[in-house]
């Protein structure tokens, strides 16, 4: 991946401070209405080498930027060399094929100031006739929104199947629309030869942290018991690794793991599908959330490898532990929340899978609200406002045993850092709402 200044691989997610408003309803750097869409369209296809190894390379990029200055030139740089491993990742051992499903699926780049940008890709099978290669159209914003992208994937995809040209119109006129508020649709005209102008309505969801989540993607692939085993892992920050052949399959469940830690961030390396050239990540002493294609277990497992936790998507089950995962959680919240995920499982087909996103997230927002939802009333503010936070006093006042053992662990991951860094820092006195 591209180095930053400071070493960081591009891969590499420290998410942004985010301000912090009361537990369970943060506001988000992604989400600003009026900014743009999308950043960049950019096309990867696959380029012959001499050796008669395939290599991803990017053959076509929307907008040309023009005029940049020193430090945007070498950022957009870094971006365009690292884009083209994460939609490729994996490696080059391709050959020409007839028919290829068309798969879609996103990665996270970080850059150097700690931003996040969003990769949103639809891999598939230009139309044509004869043996031809995939090539990968890969959408960068800075806006968290897969639903929404995955639409107007669909819609590059109908117009490739045409011609290149009945893409750009599409993209131009997207990207002189403002992004949606929440809630909000935006509605794009269109022109296609043949079948005349659509107008294309795209709407933003309510809830900003679910836009980027699918909770039926886990549920559907792992039982309750493991979820939370899952989510026990995250919470103290450990090491995660998850399996997969597919790509979309990786980036979805790992985007919704993430996504159960709300109204916290998780604050180490995250790579959604870690490209072939940079599986060695799972060797590092650090944190990390990573998804791996299965055909490179026996890679994985002869690693020298500090403890993780290894997750088959394809079986649902787990294929390496801990082995204290079931200790982690206090029991009686636990098993409320296995009776709470349990009920939604059986419901599996009665809720919109926003509904199925309201309800996994709630339970979990609820977790975090009856464990440390008295932060704010433990922030003692000086003369200035500025807080400061009585860790001793805020552990003590957790009545149960169990919560509290818990509590007392989780306060010394980062993301509770982060969390608190934010909390002081606000002037306005918050209302703990637990």
């Amino acid at each position: 991946a591209s180095e930053g200044k400071d070493g960081t691989s591009a891969a590499e997610n420290i998410p942004p401070r985010v301000p912090q408003g009361k537990l369970g309803e943060r506001s988000s750097v992604f989400y600003s209405a009026g900014q743009f869409f999308f950043e960049y369209l950019v096309v990867v296809s696959l380029k012959k080498m001499p050796d008669g190894h395939y290599e991803p390379k990017i053959t076509y990029q929307f907008p040309k930027r023009e005029n940049l200055l020193k430090g945007q030139k070498e950022e957009e740089e870094r971006l365009l060399q690292a884009i083209p491993l994460f939609c490729f990742p994996d490696g080059n051992n391709w050959a020409p094929i007839t028919e290829f499903t068309s798969e879609t699926f996103s990665f996270v780049l970080t850059n150097v100031d700690g931003s996040r940008k969003i990769g949103y890709c639809r891999r598939l099978l230009p139309s044509g006739r004869g043996v031809r290669l995939p090539e990968v159209f890969c959408i960068i914003s800075c806006l968290g929104c897969f639903g929404l992208f995955s639409k107007i994937l669909d819609e590059v995809e109908k117009r490739r199947q045409i011609s290149m040209a009945v893409i750009y119109p599409f993209m131009q006129g997207l990207r002189e629309s403002p992004f949606p508020a929440p809630g909000k649709t935006v509605t794009i005209k269109s022109f296609i030869p043949e079948s005349g102008t659509e107008l294309i309505e795209l709407t933003r969801p309510v809830d900003a942290h679910l836009e980027h989540v699918e909770f039926q993607a886990l549920l559907q692939r792992l039982s309750p018991h493991l979820i939370l085993h899952i989510f026990a892992s995250a919470v103290l920050e450990r090491r995660l690794i998850f399996l997969a052949e597919e790509l979309s399959v990786l980036s979805q469940c790992i985007h919704a793991v993430a996504a159960l830690l709300y109204p916290f961030t998780w604050a180490h390396t995250y790579i959604p599908v870690v490209p072939e050239c940079l599986l060695d990540t799972v060797c590092c002493p650090t944190p990390f959330m990573v998804g791996i294609q299965m055909r490179h277990l026996e890679r994985i497992l002869e690693q020298p490898m500090e403890e993780a936790l290894i997750v088959d998507l394809c079986e649902g089950k787990i294929i390496r532990a801990v082995g204290d995962e079931e200790e982690i959680l206090p029991g009686k919240l636990q098993n409320e929340m296995l009776m709470s995920l349990n009920r939604h499982n059986n419901n599996n087909n009665v809720h919109s899978s926003e509904q199925v996103n309201t309800l996994v997230s709630d339970a979990f927002v609820q977790f975090f609200v009856r464990l440390v939802g008295h932060y704010s009333s433990h922030i003692k503010r000086g003369r200035s406002g500025s807080g400061s936070f009585q860790e001793r006093a805020f552990c003590k006042a957790v009545a149960s045993k169990s919560c509290r053992r818990f509590v007392k662990k989780f306060v010394k991951t980062n993301m509770f850092s982060l969390f608190i860094e934010e909390a002081e820092k606000s002037r306005i006195p918050q209302e703990g709402n637990g």
